[in-house]
């Protein structure tokens, strides 16, 4: 299905208003009186132009649900932090001491879009023992980076960072 999300139809209903266009002009030259045949096949192609339009420009159900701020839970050079959405915990480490900026970014247990300010609010929780794998992010502009973790559950699958902690730059940063 991954040729929908293309130019794929749309190339198909070039080639039929092709073949459309052929008819037309094969009936006009040989009067076969296909005209009623020939408008209904135009009709069928803008139909489906119509649809192909309309599945591929339509705004998908956003099931990422935005929160306000992901809480902090410990101080030092590893941060933990709890999603107030899926309540999974997961931890940053930063390639500096301290961030400046707030980061916004997905949750790395279940891909809710948070923000961690540059002074997040302390919560006591217990951190589980079971770590997922990590993910690297590097800044474009600054070269700074940080380090994600899902702790108790594998990591979700598209956890992007969007903005620097270090320079405040507000363009993804780059997984590696």
């Amino acid at each position: 299905m991954n040729w929908f999300k293309g130019p794929g139809p749309f190339i198909i209903l070039v080639i039929m208003a092709i073949f459309g266009f052929i008819f037309t002009f094969y009936d006009i030259i040989f009067e076969k009186e296909w005209m009623i045949i020939v408008l209904s096949f135009f009709g069928l192609i803008l139909v489906l132009t119509i649809i192909f339009i309309i599945l591929k420009y339509r705004k998908k159900p956003n099931t990422i649900v935005t929160i306000e701020e992901f809480e902090k839970r410990l101080e030092g050079g590893l941060y933990h932090f709890k999603c107030p959405t899926c309540k999974g915990i997961f931890a940053i480490k930063k390639s500096k001491g301290n961030n400046k900026k707030p980061t916004k970014m997905t949750c790395p247990d279940c891909g809710a879009i948070g923000v961690i300010s540059s002074s997040p609010c302390q919560i006591e929780e217990v951190i589980p023992e079971k770590k997922s794998v990590k993910a690297n992010f590097k800044c474009n502009i600054c070269g700074e980076g940080i380090t994600i973790w899902a702790e108790g559950t594998d990591l979700y699958k598209n956890v992007n960072v969007y903005s620097c902690p270090f320079c405040g730059e507000k363009k993804p940063l780059t997984r590696f």
